[in-house]
């Protein structure tokens, strides 16, 4: 992968000494983003949700530019945030079927939003014992190991111990009896477990209710991460419930710049009762400024994303998200009847939702003559590359028990791969094609080094595969410089 600057170097290079004219800081803002993968189209099968409604680019483009010089810090100074705010926490505790004691927060995303939800379970728990307030016993979050990195982010953060529990290599779903059971082990520590709805790694629902009703039991607060399937999964059809319908979930995160179709970054987090969203502020009176009460991470806050949440929400209504969820469903079917058909290949669990997470089909290994054979999902994710999609390798991981999850391709779609869903099932099957037999890339300890002088390849098999062979002290610090390496302005000019 080649990294593209506009003519005369990066933004870096550029003389701060005196103004530019607007139409030139534009044309080089726009000659930069001409360097990224389409947005829109559903070529990028991650990061990226395009409802395919140009309309809907429109309306939030306009909202957001009325917002931008609101700061959402103070709700009652700008009331027309507590006004949105207000709004799109009903509306979502109206969707995931909470009482009236339910209530939330708009938050930055998905992290912002699982992030408040351990604090909220800390605070809590900590206020459950007055001894675990005077020793400040450490914490314990229960989780399986396909949640999200967001919690461990928040425990490193919050300074919480995390149990992951292992899944079935199988189905990438959580098993409801080894959660309780990591419960039982954490005792008086367990103050927070996390389910799934779905996964990002397979795209699979938790056993929701199951490990709800055995938090409930033993007083443990239960989250329900539906970041990314929020706005999926109220419109998918007949499912197991798996929101605040549950008895003894406490918390829910739902990321309305994902299958909300806001722009970045807008999420929402609820709580099940006052107390605990009130556990989520930090409030402040000790310096000699204004009171600081703040209900997020942030002090400050854009209030542009959250407007155009509101305003494409409104817009659309239930039956808008329904009828982008169908279109949505309708692709994942073609594209599911041609891997089915693929051979080499498989697609992981029973998913469900828009997430296809897809691996190598171990019946066929050992098999090379490239008419026959796995699929290696490292290699598919290139030879989609090549053809113009942009999928994810997700590496192999060893659980804490020993088993193994897969190397998997991830793909992502949306309301837009309707439309282009026919073309990606033939490309995918070309891919496959193209790569089945063929064996998986070596492992290259010495490739860390170069990528930190040259970048990344434009095949990424074998970095990736390095990345999953190498040990973790090694991989975590190679890849802080390589993100590190990408924003360096390097030497300062004289």
């Amino acid at each position: 992968m080649t990294e593209t600057r506009p003519e005369g170097g990066s933004p870096a290079d550029r003389t701060r000494a005196g103004g530019r004219p607007a139409d030139d800081v534009l044309a080089e803002l726009l000659a930069l983003r001409a360097a990224d993968p389409p947005t829109h189209g559903g070529r990028v099968l991650s990061y990226v949700y395009d409802p395919g409604r140009p309309d809907l680019d429109a309306l939030a483009e306009r909202a957001a530019t009325a917002f931008l010089p609101v700061n959402g810090l103070d709700p009652t100074t700008f009331t027309s945030v507590a006004a949105i705010e207000r709004a799109l926490v009903a509306r979502a505790r109206a969707t995931f079927h909470g009482s009236d004691d339910v209530v939330g927060s708009v938050t930055s995303g998905g992290t912002e939003s699982c992030l408040l939800a351990v604090k909220a379970a800390r605070e809590t728990w900590r206020a459950a014992s007055s001894s675990r307030a005077t020793a400040q016993e450490r914490a314990t979050i229960v989780l399986a190991t396909t949640a999200h990195p967001a919690f461990h982010k928040a425990a490193a953060y919050l300074d919480l111990d995390v149990v992951a529990v292992p899944v079935d290599p199988a189905s990438g779903r959580a098993d409801p009896g080894r959660m309780v059971a990591a419960l039982d082990e954490a005792g008086d520590r367990a103050a927070l477990v996390v389910v799934s709805a779905p996964s990002y790694p397979f795209g699979v629902v938790d056993p929701v209710a199951e490990v709800a009703a055995g938090a409930a039991e033993r007083g443990v607060a239960c989250h329900v991460d539906a970041c990314i399937g929020g706005w999926v999964l109220p419109w998918w059809g007949d499912l197991e419930p798996w929101d605040l319908a549950v008895p003894g979930v406490t918390s829910l995160s739902a990321d309305l710049h994902k299958y909300g179709y806001a722009p970045k970054g807008a999420s929402v987090v609820l709580h099940r009762g006052r107390d605990r969203h009130a556990a989520q502020y930090f409030v402040t009176t000790a310096w000699p400024g204004y009171p600081v009460v703040n209900p997020t991470v942030l002090g400050s806050r854009a209030a542009g994303a959250m407007a155009a949440a509101w305003a494409i929400g409104e817009a659309l209504g239930d039956d808008g998200y329904a009828e982008l969820v169908g279109r949505t469903r309708s692709a994942v079917a073609v594209v599911r009847r041609a891997l089915d058909a693929t051979a080499g290949l498989r697609v992981v669990g029973s998913p469900t939702g828009p997430l296809l997470a897809l691996a190598a089909d171990e019946a066929a290994d050992g098999t090379t003559d490239g008419a026959a054979g796995a699929v290696d999902p490292f290699r598919l994710v290139d030879a989609l590359r090549a053809r113009g999609w942009l999928a994810q390798c997700q590496p192999a991981m060893t659980q804490p028990d020993g088993t193994v999850l897969p190397r998997t391709a991830h793909l992502t779609l949306t309301a837009v791969t309707a439309d282009v869903a026919d073309q990606l099932a033939a490309d995918l099957v070309a891919a496959a094609d193209a790569v089945r037999g063929v064996a998986p890339a070596d492992p290259d300890p010495g490739l860390v080094a170069r990528v930190l002088t040259e970048g990344l390849p434009d095949e990424l098999a074998g970095v990736m595969a390095t990345l999953e062979a190498l040990p973790a002290d090694v991989v975590r610090p190679a890849l802080v410089q390589v993100l590190q390496a990408a924003i360096d302005p390097g030497p300062a000019r004289a």
